[in-house]
């Protein structure tokens, strides 16, 4: 079977998914009945974004999220997927909302309202530019880890993505002071990220707790799709779990490295990025190369793909 993969924050591009839009009815669908939802003009931010808006978080995840689904919806109707063909899907970061919208778990309209709320909330967490996030090139999770305890540094490790990228987060000032550590043990590249603050970590805490309320209300559904939550890397089934994961995203690290070796583990070989840009692809071919991965982000995809 083939294992559907959403992107988070960071892939977002101007005029991402337009041509689906302008092509497809499914697609003009989704995203009108995504904005009827949020009550946010999300086409002209998508498509124009003429007042610079579709890099602030509260805008960014449900704008990644309209595009994805669009697009996810799109290819279902033009290859006649059926929903229980698909084992498993799964996301990175916000895009695990994507893959509980297309999988059929949550609602549209309620991973709509829910999806908007988190972008508000985190992108109001902290003081705007006093925290940020750091990625590091050369080392694995363990491996950074080992840094951070040995040398006490007051940052934490965010994202995951693999083997030899992992994100870090804290203060603007903890994130300069652990740069010199980190590069004196073998980090071969210190990137700061151009991001509003230090996302996946305690700065999270307060926000996680407010949207945790917000989760605890929504009507998770069952079927056959298994999820790979961010917060344990599990495979999973079972409704209570998927959503007491979720419950715990925010403020905790994603798992995409183990993610993605569990999905190899189950047997799975085959696997499809739907939505903006190609960065799951690339991360996962660093994870593994027993997968054939396609991503689908543009109409040309759908024929040659």
């Amino acid at each position: 079977m083939t294992t559907y993969v959403f992107p988070g924050q960071g892939s977002q591009i101007v005029g991402m998914s337009e041509d689906f839009y302008k092509n497809f009815a499914v697609a003009k669908n989704t995203i009108e009945e995504i904005e009827d939802y949020s009550k946010i003009n999300l086409k002209e931010i998508i498509f124009k974004d003429p007042n610079n808006q579709l890099n602030l978080t509260n805008y960014t995840q449900i704008a990644i999220f309209a595009a994805s689904l669009c697009i996810f919806k799109t290819y279902k109707n033009e290859k006649g997927l059926n929903l229980n063909s698909i084992n498993t899907m799964l996301g990175h970061s916000l895009g695990e909302y994507s893959a509980l919208a297309c999988s059929e778990k949550l609602s549209l309209k309620d991973c709509s309202i829910i999806l908007k709320k988190r972008g508000e909330l985190m992108h109001n967490a902290v003081e705007p530019n006093k925290t940020g996030m750091a990625a590091l090139i050369g080392l694995s999770s363990s491996q950074v880890q080992n840094i951070i305890d040995q040398n006490d540094l007051n940052v934490q490790i965010a994202n995951d993505n693999s083997q030899i990228q992992i994100v870090i987060s804290g203060s603007i000032n903890e994130l300069e002071n652990s740069k010199p550590a980190f590069l004196d043990n073998k980090v071969k590249k210190f990137v700061k990220l151009n991001v509003s603050a230090a996302f996946h970590s305690d700065y999270m805490l307060n926000a996680q707790k407010e949207l945790s309320l917000e989760i605890d209300k929504l009507n998770f559904l069952s079927n056959n799709i298994n999820i790979i939550s961010n917060f344990n890397a599990k495979i999973s089934n079972e409704s209570g779990g998927i959503k007491e994961s979720l419950k715990n995203q925010m403020a905790n690290k994603v798992r995409w490295t183990e993610s993605i070796k569990n999905l190899e583990k189950d047997g799975e070989n085959k696997i499809i990025e739907i939505g903006p840009g190609n960065i799951l692809s690339g991360l996962i071919k660093r994870i593994s190369t027993n997968f054939d991965i396609k991503s689908i982000n543009t109409i040309y995809d759908l024929d040659n793909k």
